[in-house]
Parts: C-alpha cells; structure tokens; sequence
C-alpha cells in the first residue's frame, strides 16, 4: 500500500498560500489596501478587521483612503494603524485616513528584498519539515508492514517529487515578490 500524498500536499499548498499572504503586507512603494489586512482595530471592546469597520479606497497610485462607517472610529482607527507598524503615519482629517506611501528608497528596496527571501526561505524550511513528516510516516508503514520496500522508495520518491515541485512554485513567488519590489 502506497502513502496517500493528498494530505501532505494540502499542508504545502498552505504554506504556499501563508507566504503569499505574508507577501500582501510587505509594502512595494505603491498603494495597496491588502497592506491592511492585518490591522485590528478597537470596535466595542473587540479586535476587528479594519476592512469589518472602514472603507478603503485606493484614491491614486501612492494613496489610500480610510473612511470608517461610525466616526467615532476614527480615533482607534488611527491607533490601530499606527501600533501595525506597516512604516507609513496615517493623516487624519477628522471624516477620512489618508495613508501616503513614500517611493521607496533603493537601499530599502534591497531590504525588502533581503527580508522577502528569508521569508522564502522558512517557506522552504516549512516544506521540508512536511516532507520530513511524510517520510516518518512512510518508515512506520514499512515497520509496521503495511507496506513492502518497493512501495516505500515508490512513496518517498513521490514525497520527494512533491517536495521539489512546491520549492520550485516557492521560488517563483518569491522572484515574483523581489521583481515588484524592485520596479520603480
């Protein structure tokens, strides 16, 4: 009996998916409201989605508008934005957020890049890890004798196979990611 691999690439389809989302919230000098996506802000006593309370808008290539349902939001919005740390101080008008993304400069861009593929990186690390898991799993099937030794090389090998093809699609999201960090 061969290892059913189905399980093994959900998790590397998810690590893939993670890292395309932690991507989303590293700013590439243009506007774009995903940077967001991990503001919580202070709604009633509890953590919420910014996107949950506001409006945003991209108004240009470099500027986002924020305008929350209740205006008394405003204030925590504001808060919430700047304890996220996303590197840009929101201006507040008293009705809307504006968030002004700066060019960026060619020495953070490099940064940006450097810190992109250590992210790379533990996407591959992560990978690994399942693969490691999988091949556990394979030796106890073998031990066990649910399995004989033509099937076990048969199933690390297709471990090994899917391993390589998710490590492939992380390094083209990665050149994709440092590509559109790079453009100017």
């Amino acid at each position: 009996m061969k290892l059913d691999t189905k399980e093994f690439e959900e998790k590397m389809q998810k690590t893939i998916k993670v890292l395309e989302d932690d991507y989303a919230s590293v700013r590439v000098g243009r506007a774009s409201a995903r940077i967001l996506d991990k503001v919580k802000v202070n709604y009633y006593g509890t953590p919420t989605d910014l996107s949950s309370v506001a409006n945003i808008k991209t108004l240009d290539a470099r500027t986002l508008a924020i305008t929350p349902w209740e205006s008394n939001l405003i204030k925590d919005i504001e808060k919430a934005i700047n304890a996220a740390d996303i590197g840009i101080n929101p201006q507040n008008d008293g009705k809307t957020i504006r968030l002004c993304f700066p060019p960026l400069t060619e020495e953070r861009r490099k940064e940006l890049t450097k810190q992109c593929s250590k992210m790379g990186e533990d996407a591959k690390v992560a990978l690994r890890n399942i693969r490691q898991i999988a091949n556990k799993k394979i030796k106890d099937m073998k031990n066990s004798k649910e399995m004989t030794e033509d099937e076990q090389t048969a199933s690390e090998k297709s471990v090994q196979e899917l391993t390589d093809k998710y490590i492939k699609e992380v390094d083209v999201v990665v050149a994709k990611k440092n590509k559109d960090i790079l453009e100017v």
